[in-house]
């Protein structure tokens, strides 16, 4: 054993850096849903900025320092609070706002969001099926992002009004009919955000015998 771990005592040493590397700093999410659609999309690879916010022992939730408060507009990684599962998902609510949703128009802090640009698309699901819905520009509370809503999915359309409590964040999909957000699993607090995700690192079609989406490689994160 002794001889062995002399022989590739190199690699172990690798291979520990970079898990600490991956576990502590930066790490990659692939895409396998198409609740952020239209900015991200399934068969993506994201890049994660894991000391965005806070510098946490690795492998665990506990933060060593507090480093910057994440922002509306974020699109962040996080641990799901009702089942541990690990989301992306943008941040519309931070500690103090309040939050309401008026058949789909968002409102914080008493101010409703502007909707511009509409236009029809057909997003395709299945490579037998397609289903329609409208992508348009949100603007709300001096942030920016395209969103999309499928009028012929069953989905959360109001809530609120409601108040983000002390450390934690209110999260929405940006395909807002088709995600698995706040509006179901609740606010996520602080200690289970994971990062924030900033470029696309790669892409592939996994509805097309994954082919590869080079215009998409190394786009940012909006």
């Amino acid at each position: 054993m002794r001889r062995l771990l002399s022989k590739y005592r190199y690699a172990i040493i690798f291979w520990l850096c970079f898990g600490i590397f991956r576990t502590s700093l930066a790490d990659w999410n692939p895409i396998p849903s198409g609740s952020m659609r239209p900015t991200l999309v399934e068969g993506d690879v994201v890049l994660v900025n894991r000391v965005a916010y806070d510098l946490k022992l690795p492998l665990t939730d506990i933060s060593v320092v507090a480093l910057e408060n994440p922002q509306r507009g974020d699109v962040v990684t996080f641990t799901s609070p009702k089942d541990g599962v690990r989301l992306i998902k943008r941040i519309v609510g931070i500690p103090g706002d309040t939050l309401q949703m008026k058949n789909e128009v968002l409102w914080i802090n008493g101010e409703p969001a502007t909707y511009l640009d509409a236009q029809a698309i057909s997003e395709r699901i299945s490579p037998e099926q397609s289903i329609a819905g409208i992508q348009l520009t949100e603007l709300a509370s001096n942030s920016r992002r395209s969103i999309q809503f499928m009028p012929q999915v069953r989905a959360r359309r109001d809530f609120g009004p409601l108040v983000v409590p002390a450390d934690s964040y209110f999260m929405l999909g940006d395909n807002r009919d088709n995600s698995a957000d706040s509006r179901y699993i609740g606010f996520v607090p602080r200690r289970l955000l994971i990062g924030r995700a900033h470029h696309i690192l790669a892409s592939a079609q996994i509805l097309d015998h994954w082919m590869p989406r080079f215009r998409r490689f190394g786009a940012p994160i909006l």
